[in-house]
């Protein structure tokens, strides 16, 4: 049964569909808003841990790809998920934001507490990945999965899931994930020559990522440059690579402008390596400090600038003798690249169309001409009949990039801009036009006798269009009702303790921080999906009023508190203290738990 919000939404949105179709019958096509192309990521690391990977990864290098990737993102608000994978999901990480390094250090130690088991399906994580994008992303930010695996699976016979199965599903996922503009990436760990490239490589090529292959934990700084880079839009600037001596070498590092947010400098070698900073001032800066960040690992060491001061930085590297070091630099900004949309009007073929672009940082229009100075940009005209592409030069004035494009032919046409520097490039959403007869409001060439029903003719879109705005008004309310309930988040946290009732020993508090999810999790979830568990998913978690949460479960789980069974089909509502036992006869476990409201 539908409630009644939701019959209300239903024909609403019903209404509106046929009012808007009607509308879009009438107007002229004009240029699609753009929006926003973001600086912070939700991404999600799937990463196969079936026993295959013994071989195709013994160096465990999917851990060290992982741990990169976490130490490249910023400190503010990126978001990480991760899942691990055989033919189920073994254990996941839901979106965590980060806003520290503790919060790096915890996915990293979650990563190394990750184990290997029987079987594989390749599908299982995607699908899981995508499920936990779609649970936790973030307006505006960049979605992303990144993959590492051999592509291969391997069925359990007893289950009877075949590979034909395993492809449907796979081909559902990757169909989604491109439907909803999320990039895979997948990195094919080969050290026993047996990976499945085609199939890694089409999963990327289908959803607009990129492919790797690698068996080494030499090949991961430039992997896990690109590919960071790659979705946000940036640029790998190459330092130079040298051979160490024994003594401390100079490498320029130059921070081209103050709009930098982020300078990332990879460092890869074999053997331990020192370094040394020098601000563009001569000042010695320490590594670490409150504005330089290290992060290190048996393969790299990865050195963050935070909001870098411009200019020529002086990094100092001492290596052991005659081992080579390779160094890369990727700098993060938040800036997005917006276009004017031409004037909402009809066009012909001979038409000029008036083209200003411009950089934007928190939705301000950005005046820094020392940033502009070191870009070009062009327009990119698709002639969407024909196919073909044409770019056009744009005049960059100091604080914008102009231009003008004259319509060859009746035909629509996708305009966007491109702009960029050496260390990275934005571009403007696609804006559409039609210069196509017909396609405009155009001019009335009836005759004197015939202008009464062109006026009507002329007023009915706009009743169409404020009969379609009163509705879409309605419907909008009705939707953020549905919005604001689905992404409403939690507080406080989950303390969690598991007694087993063979020995009556007690694990030690798990304390699970709740303000990572959104709408709605289950107890499975707390308990990183453990497959002895696997009825604790009917255990569903809701946000309630006064900084508490709701409870449901279906009648299968007993849950008790105060040392009897309660009813929690209809909820329970838990306020801060409250205290559950969850008794599973199963695996003669019982898990006790207890919330804690931050607010209380």
């Amino acid at each position: 049964m539908f409630s009644r919000d939701r019959k209300w939404l239903l024909v609403i949105g019903i209404i509106c569909a046929m009012i808007m179709t009607s509308i879009s019958a009438w107007q002229p096509q004009t240029a699609n808003a753009a929006s926003p192309s973001a600086s912070k990521v939700d991404a999600v690391l799937v990463v196969d841990v079936s026993n295959s990977m013994n071989t195709s990864d013994p160096g465990k290098i999917g851990n060290e790809a992982m741990k990169m990737f976490i130490d490249m993102l910023s400190t503010k608000n990126d978001k990480v998920g991760i899942v691990a994978y055989t033919d189920v999901v073994q254990r996941e990480k839901a979106l965590l934001n980060i806003t520290s390094e503790a919060d790096k250090q915890e996915l990293k130690a979650f990563i190394d507490g990750l184990n290997r088991g029987a079987y594989t399906d390749t599908s299982v994580g995607v699908k899981e990945a995508i499920r936990i994008l779609q649970d936790g992303k973030t307006a505006g930010h960049a979605p992303m999965i990144v993959m590492l695996a051999d592509g291969n699976n391997d069925f359990n016979k007893t289950t009877g899931r075949t590979e034909s199965q395993s492809e449907q599903d796979m081909a559902k996922a990757v169909a989604e994930a491109k439907n909803n503009g999320v990039p895979i990436y997948t990195i094919g760990l080969n050290a026993d020559g047996k990976l499945n490239k085609n199939k890694l490589a089409d999963i990327a090529q289908q959803t607009g990522g990129k492919s790797f292959i690698t068996s080494s934990a030499d090949d991961l700084p430039n992997i896990l440059s690109e590919i960071f880079a790659s979705n946000l839009k940036l640029k790998v600037v190459p330092l130079q690579s040298i051979t160490a001596n024994g003594n401390y070498q100079d490498v320029t590092v130059t921070v081209p402008n103050d709009s930098v947010l982020e300078a990332n400098i990879s460092i890869m070698s074999s053997k331990p390596v020192d370094a040394r900073l020098i601000d563009p001032s001569g000042n010695t800066k320490p590594i670490p400090s409150s504005d330089v960040l290290l992060s290190k690992s048996k393969s790299y060491s990865l050195i963050k600038l935070l909001k870098p001061v411009a200019g020529d930085w002086k990094l100092q590297v001492k290596g052991v003798r005659q081992d080579q070091i390779d160094i890369n630099l990727i700098f993060n900004y938040d800036l997005e690249l917006k276009m004017d949309a031409p004037p909402a009007k009809s066009y012909k073929k001979g038409d000029t169309v008036q083209i200003r672009s411009y950089l934007t940082s928190n939705n301000q229009q950005l005046q820094d001409q020392e940033l502009y100075a070191n870009m070009n940009a062009v327009l990119k005209v698709k002639d969407l009949d024909s196919g073909t592409t044409k770019e056009v030069p744009l005049t960059n004035t100091g604080d914008a990039f102009t231009g003008s494009y004259t319509i060859p032919d009746e035909h629509d046409y996708e305009l966007t801009v491109r702009a960029e520097e050496k260390s990275f490039y934005r571009e403007t959403q696609p804006l559409t036009i039609s210069a196509k007869a017909g396609a405009g409001s155009g001019t009335n060439r009836g005759t004197a006798g015939s202008t009464a029903p062109a006026e009507k003719t002329k007023l009915l879109p706009l009743i169409l269009a404020g009969l379609g705005l009163l509705v879409l008004l309605i419907a909008a309310f009705f939707i953020w009702k549905a919005v604001k309930k689905a992404n409403r988040g939690f507080v406080g946290q989950i303390v969690l303790e598991i007694r087993d009732e063979n020995t009556g020993e007690k694990t030690y508090p798990q304390y699970k921080k709740l303000n990572t999810f959104r709408g709605k999790f289950n107890l499975h979830q707390l308990l990183q999906l453990a497959p002895e568990f696997a009825g604790t998913d009917k255990v569903v978690f809701t946000p309630a009023n006064q900084d508490r949460i709701m409870v449901r479960s279906t009648a299968e789980i007993t849950i008790e508190k105060s040392g009897r069974a309660v009813d929690t089909g209809s909820g329970l509502e838990l306020k801060n203290g409250d205290r559950l036992t969850i008794p599973l006869a199963s695996v003669d476990k019982t898990i006790l738990l207890e919330f804690i409201s931050v607010n209380s």
